[in-house]
């Protein structure tokens, strides 16, 4: 072992130089951070560079950032074990990693993942965490003397001389040599290289001449104590560095329920035997002396002593604490009381200020958990390590529904190195509550799991998760109170379990579970999660819902199963609607600023006016950052007509804010704000609004509001006109919101799923349909679509009013049970609605939700306040909480002819034309025109204006009546092109049907230009 400790303190007092005369010894002789990139695992390679057998059993590998406040102590504590011959390498292997080769290392210790570039490693010479760092946190003398090695690369600002190079994922940093340089000079005593690492089963690398004479045989055999009726074993090992121990024996007077198995042999001169010392419980309470004999293949032995003590057990049981009650509500029967208990740490937890243990047999009782928490107070790291076998004293208490220890005293390490294998366990449960059973347990879910809430991601480290699937909110699909609902409840509480990530910091950085493209989103898919079950507050609000959380033991993975798209979905049809809550989109921000550069402004409710009352951004950066966003989102969505809510109720000025945004990126006058009603817009800090694209569509009448009193935010209706004279009317609602505040009475909270207000939600649907009625009568059309936030599911009270009104659910017309728009406590369902009365619906070509903000983590918006770690993009993605509704409509202008020659001229817009009978002369106009044929009677038209690539011939119903069975009517000859004067005619059978007057044959595509 080196003696340098002295030299270590003056160095760092500033008195001496650290040059220092190389000390033979264990010392650190690779390191490597890359894990998954060569190797599945960090490591740190020790080697005896000296000419005795090192003893190296409770020490331990220590881990520090280059440059952090974090100490030694809280990166995980790699206790080692073994004795080191001469010129033998010992593999410590750290935290690991889905990809990269195996690695065989003599010892593991997932908790410590270091840094593959820049870091320092100590090798010290007992178990205990160093609560050092070697610079803001200086390591005492008494510290110093206990690090037998030190290594600092890259940046590191802790060192031996100088610090070794930086290394990266695919390069190690090893010792000169072999690992025989030791100068005492990182700088010097290392270089970067490819890694190789060496285990204990690696050929020896005796340093200088090697050892001289016969070397004797060196044992290990560590003590054990146990508890009276307590079964146990111990790893013994010897070794000899010229020759090779082959043989163990345990002598005679070893007492009765002792035995020795497991023997395996060295392999070669310089590597360890091993055998394991089984204690069958048996033995009475007191002090034993047990012999074991090693021999080697040159006849000579060594005898060592493992000194057992059985002590008269105190000791209570974890399971024996836990007891075998199950669900949420159950509690220890020693609750209150003080305990002796031991355990093997399975999981270290800082951000907890503590760490869990589990009793290393367990009862086998599957009503019991075997593990438990142990709390040690705020603000107090643990100094414990993955395997240490602990005894300890502790008061039994529950806090928030758990079951944990607190007052902890008397910690004792019994043993190192023990492993605790993870239970395998499935979901759904049974019954909710079942995961009570291993509460404080290393488990491994082995079913997979979906991503289904993302919202506290950010802010607490919390992703909820689901087995079998995303999690639908009940009432979405079944109306409140139906027994398939109160079914689907349970069935989702029985599928849900929340990934944390074992800290109770707030806005961590980085932030945990980030995936692909700085994202999580929902619908994600993580396996094999194995970590300790814990339960608690899955909300925000405390009280608040409560639930069983896995803190992971290994790394988390997410694979990326619901890709972001650029674009929603094709809706199909001549027009788009859209529908989109913009999330408080306020041009007067919260600090009394406007986005024009006014301040000491302040937002209208009621009566009031003040900046208290504004709800968006704080400040021009967010409200640019917010801006951005959302004119990416209404950019790609491309709508005719948008209907918005939650923005600021200030006349037309947020409005025109979000269209000049617009009109700078899609072009002048692209778009353009409906006016405010006559009527008004209500006395609400927000509004509905709309927007549209002259170009495509003409308000028909001025705007309407439904200012009737239930309406704390009035219904916006316009009707539009397209081109070709079709018209329809547009609503926009905002129904009042599910919180709970101030309700009381029939608008408090049910139980049944619908949240507070659903009462008054029901009478606004209620007045929404009277409203219809006034609207349609004004249009003169019988055309509606009512979009908006409803803040009501599916098959709620408010939905189902309007739909026995006469109204059709687009949504659930189109994506079925899968439409949703909005994520609350992991259950996804739509708020933001689409319904069509049946004239409308008829022209309803598609409709569905963009996901690009349900399914994404708050943390990525445009909110710059408790982000440590700023993940926000210019993109439409968490451009509000809500997803944007789409819906396509097919507006035509149908024209028909009689049964003699017609001439037929279409309008500036889309129109369908069917001639009929006889030849017609048809002229389609502006738009895109379809012109229908029937029959072969319909022949000899002539069309004047036909234009490739917008309008189209529809042949399906003649190609029936003749019989045609085929789906290749001009590969089979049926349908043809013909050149004639003036332009191209369609034949079918060789007969003409129509002449596209002034149009080429090289100019027609007939999968393009005809339908069949």
């Amino acid at each position: 072992m080196k003696i340098k400790k002295l030299q270590w303190v003056l160095a760092l007092s500033g008195l001496v130089q650290m040059s220092l005369s190389a000390q033979a010894g264990v010392v650190i002789s690779q390191i490597y951070g890359g894990q998954g990139n060569v190797y599945n695992q960090d490591y740190v390679e020790l080697f005896n560079n000296g000419s005795a057998a090192v003893n190296i059993a409770g020490w331990s590998v220590q881990y520090a950032s280059a440059t952090g406040t974090g100490n030694f102590s809280a990166n995980g504590v790699t206790t080692l074990s073994g004795l080191l011959q001469p010129g033998q390498y010992y593999l410590v292997g750290l935290r690991s990693a889905a990809n990269g080769s195996s690695l065989t290392a003599d010892i593991s210790n997932n908790a410590t993942d270091m840094s593959g570039t820049n870091g320092k490693v100590v090798l010290v010479n007992n178990s205990n965490g160093l609560t050092c760092n070697g610079s803001s946190a200086v390591c005492s003398p008494a510290q110093l003397a206990q690090i037998v090695d030190l290594v600092g690369y890259g940046s590191a600002n802790f060192f031996e001389g100088a610090a070794a190079p930086a290394i990266n994922g695919s390069t190690a940093l090893l010792r000169k040599n072999n690992g025989c340089q030791d100068s005492n000079q990182n700088g010097n005593d290392f270089a970067t290289g490819s890694p190789a690492p060496r285990n204990s089963s690696s050929a020896v690398n005796v340093c200088g001449s090697g050892p001289v004479g016969n070397q004797p045989i060196v044992t290990s055999c560590p003590a054990v104590t146990l508890q009276v009726g307590e079964a146990g074993s111990v790893l013994l090992q010897a070794s000899d560095a010229d020759s090779v121990v082959n043989a163990a024996t345990l002598l005679a007077t070893a007492p009765a329920g002792v035995t020795l198995n497991n023997f395996v042999a060295a392999g070669s001169d310089g590597q360890s035997a091993i055998a394991s010392l089984q204690l069958d419980g048996s033995l009475p309470a007191g002090s034993y002396s047990v012999d074991v004999r090693f021999a080697n293949n040159e006849a000579q032995t060594a005898t060592c002593s493992v000194n057992v003590t059985v002590q008269n057990s105190s000791i209570t049981r974890i399971y024996d604490i836990q007891g075998s009650g199950l669900g949420v509500a159950s509690t220890s029967p020693l609750n209150g009381q003080n305990v002796t208990t031991e355990g093997v740490v399975t999981a270290v937890f800082p951000g907890l200020n503590g760490y869990y243990i589990q009793d290393a047999s367990g009862d086998g009782n599957p009503l019991t958990s075997d593990g438990i928490f142990v709390y040690l107070g705020s603000g107090v790291a643990p100094t414990v390590s993955v395997g240490q076998k602990l005894r300890l004293s502790a008061t039994v208490t529950e806090f928030n529904t758990i079951t944990e220890l607190i007052n902890i005293s008397n910690v004792q390490v019994l043993s190192s190195n023990n492993v605790i294998l993870p239970t395998d366990i499935s979901l759904p449960e049974v019954t909710e509550g079942d995961l009570e059973a291993y509460e404080g347990m290393l488990v491994r879910i082995t079913t997979p799991l979906t991503a289904s809430q993302n919202y506290f991601q950010g802010r607490y480290g919390q992703v909820t998760l689901s087995a079998e699937g995303r999690m639908i909110k009940p009432t979405n699909i079944h109306p409140a109170n139906s027994a398939a609902a109160a079914q689907l409840a349970d069935e989702n509480a029985r599928r849900r379990l929340v990934l944390d990530d074992g800290s109770s910091v707030q806005n961590p950085n980085p932030i945990p579970f980030i995936g692909d493209d700085d994202t999580l989103r929902a619908g994600d898919i993580v396996e094999n999660l194995t970590g300790v079950i814990d339960h608690g507050l899955i909300t925000a609000s405390n009280p608040g819902p409560r639930d069983y959380k896995l803190h992971p033991t290994q790394a988390v993975s997410f694979t990326r199963e619901n890709l972001r798209t650029a674009t929603p979905a094709s809706v199909g049809g001549n027009y788009k609607v859209a529908s989109f809550n913009v999330l408080n989109y306020f041009t007067t921000f919260t600090n009394g600023a406007t986005a024009s550069g006014q301040s000491g402004q302040g937002c209208r409710l009621g009566g009031s006016v003040s900046a208290s009352n504004c709800r968006g951004a704080n400040n021009l950066v967010e409200f640019n950052r917010q801006r951005n966003k959302i004119i990416r989102a209404l950019t790609a969505i491309n709508a005719d007509a948008v209907g918005l809510m939650e923005i600021q109720n200030n006349g037309a000025v947020a409005a025109q804010n979000l269209v000049d945004g617009l009109n700078a990126v899609l072009g002048a006058n692209t778009y353009a704000v409906v006016a405010d009603p006559a009527t008004g817009t209500g006395t609400d800090a927000i509004k509905v609004a709309m927007i549209y694209k002259p170009a495509r569509l003409t308000p028909a009448g001025a705007a309407l509001s439904d200012t009737n009193s239930i309406n704390n935010r009035p219904t916006l209706a316009q009707t539009f006109q397209a081109a070709n004279g079709e018209k329809f009317s547009v609503l926009v609602n905002h129904l009042k919101s599910k919180s709970c505040s101030d309700a009381g009475g029939a608008d408090a909270d049910q139980g049944d799923g619908q949240g507070c207000y659903n009462a008054q939600r029901i009478a606004q649907a209620n007045q929404l349909v009277q409203f219809i009625q006034t609207v349609k009568n004004q249009a003169n059309d019988p055309d509606v679509l009512v979009i908006g936030d409803l803040n009501a599911y599916g098959k709620e009270q408010p939905v189902l009013v309007l739909e026995n009104a006469g109204l059709q659910d687009q949504i659930a017309r189109y994506n079925g049970e899968d439409g949703y728009s909005y994520v609350f406590d992991g259950e996804s369902g739509y708020l933001d609605h689409a319904l069509a009365n049946a004239d409308l619906a008829a022209q309803v070509t598609g409709t569905v939700h963009w996901h690009i903000n349900a399914d994404e983590p708050f943390v990525i918006d445009y909110n710059t306040e408790f982000k440590p770690q700023d993940l926000y993009t210019d993109s439409p993605y968490r451009s509000s909480d809500h997803d944007p509704v789409i819906v396509g409509l097919q507006l035509v202008k149908s024209l028909q002819g009689g049964n003699q020659r017609d001439t037929l001229v279409g309008t500036a817009g889309d129109d369908v034309l069917t001639g009929g009978i006889g030849a017609d002369t048809l002229t389609g106009g502006a738009g895109r025109d379809l012109f229908v044929y029937q029959s072969l009677r319909d022949a000899t038209d002539t069309i004047t204006d036909f234009t490739p690539t917008e309008d189209q011939l529809d042949i399906r119903e003649l190609l029936q009546s003749i019989g045609y069975q085929g789906n290749q009517p001009f590969d089979d000859g049926v349908a043809r092109w013909v050149s004639v004067n003036g332009g191209t005619q369609l034949q079918i059978t060789a007969k003409p049907l129509v002449t596209l007057r002034g149009v080429t044959a090289a100019s027609l595509n007939a999968q393009r230009d005809v339908r069949w």
